[in-house]
């Protein structure tokens, strides 16, 4: 460029540039602004459940809604059946997961997924489940029951337990404890008694997913408006003569 030119940035009317983000920004905003509420909402209703937990009884919680994610408390003993569920890897390494019925003190009794272990070197061989004698106060989170898209007809159980499935319907278990609910607990972590391996991914988007969402949103709000600000300012070259 020769010394008697100059360049400068002058606003550019764009009004395609303009539309598109006229139509795209409040969209951005709108769905951070959702996010928050959902987060919101998340935070109550999470904040409704744990009080619930900590003041209704079982039998209650059962005759009211148990909607998976929800946290349980649960005062009994384990039963004699178990089950464990086939094909569950953890780092790579085969294994099961164990589901146990439990009895509840005052309630109905209901399968408790106990966490995973790892399966021995040969298929003729089951992992040796110990279960803990007495009683016991567990934590967990309401669960569905483990049963794939697709179910597979599965060969007649033997009357021996643990039983090794592929998968374990409602149905399937009631034929073996009639008074089961419509869902199972999962133990809330390692710490419980009688729990394996129980690494869940969480059941229920919490408050945390929908703020971090939201933060995405509105990040790409801000983008999209220093784009457009800065796409609409474009150079242009002045001679030194005419400036002066």
């Amino acid at each position: 460029m020769s010394d008697s030119q100059r360049t400068h940035r002058q606003w550019h009317f764009d009004w395609r540039l303009l539309v598109f983000s006229g139509v795209f920004l409040p969209l951005l905003v709108s769905l951070g602004v959702w996010q928050l509420n959902r987060a919101e909402e998340k935070q109550v209703l999470l904040e409704q459940w744990q009080q619930e937990a900590e003041n209704l009884a079982w039998q209650d919680m059962v005759s009211g809604d148990l909607t998976s994610g929800r946290p349980v408390t649960l005062t009994g003993m384990y039963g004699s059946r178990t089950w464990l569920l086939d094909n569950r890897t953890r780092d790579g390494a085969p294994g099961y997961e164990v589901l146990a019925e439990f009895r509840p003190l005052e309630g109905p009794p209901v399968v408790i997924n106990r966490g995973w272990v790892q399966a021995p070197r040969t298929r003729a061989e089951l992992p040796d489940i110990a279960t803990p004698e007495g009683i016991f106060t567990l934590e967990g989170r309401i669960s569905d029951y483990p049963v794939p898209p697709v179910l597979v007809d599965q060969p007649a159980a033997e009357d021996q337990w643990p039983q090794r499935v592929q998968s374990l319907s409602e149905q399937a278990a009631r034929l073996e404890i009639p008074e089961l609910p419509d869902r199972i607990v999962r133990l809330s972590g390692e710490g419980q008694p009688g729990a394996y391996r129980a690494d869940w991914e969480p059941d229920l988007m919490g408050p945390q997913t929908h703020y971090g969402y939201a933060t995405q949103w509105f990040a790409l709000a801000v983008a999209l408006t220093i784009l457009t600000v800065v796409a609409s300012y474009r150079k242009r070259e002045l001679s030194k003569d005419r400036s002066q």
